[in-house]
């Protein structure tokens, strides 16, 4: 796999609401645990519709992991320009923060919002141009937006080679929950 896209659930979805949330760590560190073996496999590119919340997280994630691997590469492709523009302050600032480690930044569609289809044209692009998804979503904990770029890639996966990885909420609480035990026995 050279390329992979990464996404999942909008911070809201989760209801995290200040980039300080505790589950945030917990989710990055998902991510990290699912890209390690793809990157020293052969992996090139992390892509990134790059809204808010896990696709943010991601980028944030493999910035971090460039330091030990130089030549991963990141990737923002967002449906159109200026995505940000309608976001509170903080979350402007996060965004416009983490451009500076992003390799190569673009919008599907050059103007403002239009409509729908831009999100569309957007998704079909993503799946276009990677391998594979590591998707942070899980239908037992009910659907939201992750749902409809699940259904596409399933579709992509059935017709050839394409890989779905998936980061359940028991993947992240697992998580969690080795960092309490650690804290746990650290403090015995």
């Amino acid at each position: 796999m050279k390329n992979v896209l990464i996404t999942g659930y909008r911070a809201h979805e989760l209801n995290i609401f200040s980039q300080k949330h505790k589950g945030i760590g917990y989710i990055q560190q998902a991510i990290a645990n699912k890209l390690r073996p793809l990157v020293e496999e052969g992996l090139e590119w992390v892509i990134t519709p790059g809204q808010y919340g896990v696709d943010l997280w991601a980028c944030e994630t493999v910035i971090a992991m460039k330091r030990q691997y130089p030549g991963l590469k990141l990737s923002i492709l967002t449906a159109f320009a200026n995505p940000e523009e309608g976001w509170k302050d903080d979350k402007k600032d996060y965004f416009q923060g983490l451009l500076p480690g992003v390799d190569y930044y673009a919008s599907v569609s050059k103007g403002a919002y239009d409509g729908p289809w831009q999100f569309k044209a957007r998704d079909e692009l993503l799946l276009r141009k990677t391998d594979g998804i590591i998707l942070v979503y899980d239908e037992d904990a009910g659907e939201g937006s992750p749902k409809y770029m699940k259904e596409m890639a399933r579709k992509k996966e059935q017709r050839g080679d394409y890989r779905i990885i998936s980061i359940s909420s028991d993947d992240i609480q697992s998580i969690a929950d080795e960092e309490s035990y650690r804290d746990l026995d650290g403090g015995a």
